[in-house]
């Protein structure tokens, strides 16, 4: 178990994280977003040593994350940390020792991530002279070729190419099943919802939502109505109690109901109109509930607090 807990880091004036607190058990892939300058980069840099939390601890299985534990992590940080002038084949032979692997173990390994990512007809140029996509694919190697127990990853998505990506999904997911927790902050969204167990969105500093994708769209279905009645005149909804109108676009309406407000009431308007061909209780995307929550004003101080909506 992957464990943060309560971290909080001020740069002078600038409180950059106020208790910002989640876990992510093995084998599972936590997506970790937020805007820029939310406190992504420094929650993981916390993590590897790089930045002292003034208060708050990361924990491994129980144990403080020191630098023993710490090579046993993979970790790719948002700005290059390679070797511009090393070959890449070098370069991943020379992280794999660095994590600890004997020279054979380190090389073989260098070979078999190159290939799995696409580099092996690379492995003897230089890095300074690949094109951005594929220096990320080297940092990528980088972080994986020790055979990590933990994966912490920033932005790790950045740059590539579709065929980039899906074999470094393919990647992580295989990391998963051999129960490595993977957590990695990114914001294609899209991709959270398609790899990630759980989510956590982080704005001003704090946790402000988490769960799994299911969880955090639960907690918001129970707000909106879509209709779609192709007969209905505009405004049709705006004068019913308790109703707001999020959006209407040629009879395809989305509603808000606020608490207390009679949904049946709604379809009874809806089909006083004409034919209603849908009526559903509707599940917002993770987009808007990112926007959502990045926008509202943080309630509460409490680390790993639910929707602030």
């Amino acid at each position: 178990m992957l464990e943060f807990d309560g971290l909080y880091k001020a740069y002078g004036s600038n409180q950059v994280l106020e208790g910002v607190a989640f876990t992510v058990a093995p084998g599972q892939m936590f997506g970790f977003c937020g805007s820029n300058g939310a406190g992504k980069t420094t929650t993981m840099r916390i993590a590897m040593g790089l930045a002292r939390a003034d208060a708050g601890a990361v924990r491994w299985n129980g144990r403080p994350v020191d630098e023993s534990v710490r090579r046993r992590i993979g970790y790719m940080p948002e700005e290059r940390g390679l070797y511009p002038k090393m070959k890449v084949g070098e370069q991943l032979t020379y992280f794999a020792r660095l994590h600890g692997l004997d020279a054979g173990a380190a090389a073989r390994a260098a070979a078999v991530w190159a290939d799995r990512l696409g580099l092996a007809e690379r492995r003897g140029d230089r890095v300074e002279k690949l094109s951005l996509g594929n220096q990320q694919r080297v940092q990528l190697a980088a972080a994986l070729v020790s055979e990590p127990d933990v994966l912490i990853l920033d932005e790790p998505f950045s740059g590539l190419d579709p065929v980039g990506v899906d074999s470094l999904a393919e990647a992580l997911l295989e990391q998963c099943r051999r129960g490595v927790p993977v957590v990695f902050s990114s914001h294609q969204l899209d991709l959270v919802v398609r790899l990630c167990d759980a989510v956590g969105i982080l704005a001003r500093g704090r946790i402000v939502a988490s769960g799994t994708v299911a969880e955090l769209k639960a907690a918001e279905s129970g707000r909106q109505l879509r209709v779609v009645a192709a007969d209905a005149p505009a405004g049709w909804a705006a004068a019913l109690p308790g109703v707001r109108v999020v959006s209407e676009q040629r009879g395809d309406t989305v509603l808000e109901l606020a608490d207390g407000a009679d949904d049946q009431q709604v379809l009874a308007a809806a089909l006083a109109t004409g034919r209603v061909s849908h009526f559903a209780w509707r599940q917002p995307a993770l987009v808007e509930l990112f926007r959502g929550a990045v926008a509202a004003p943080v309630a509460s101080a409490e680390p790993g607090a639910e929707l602030a909506a």
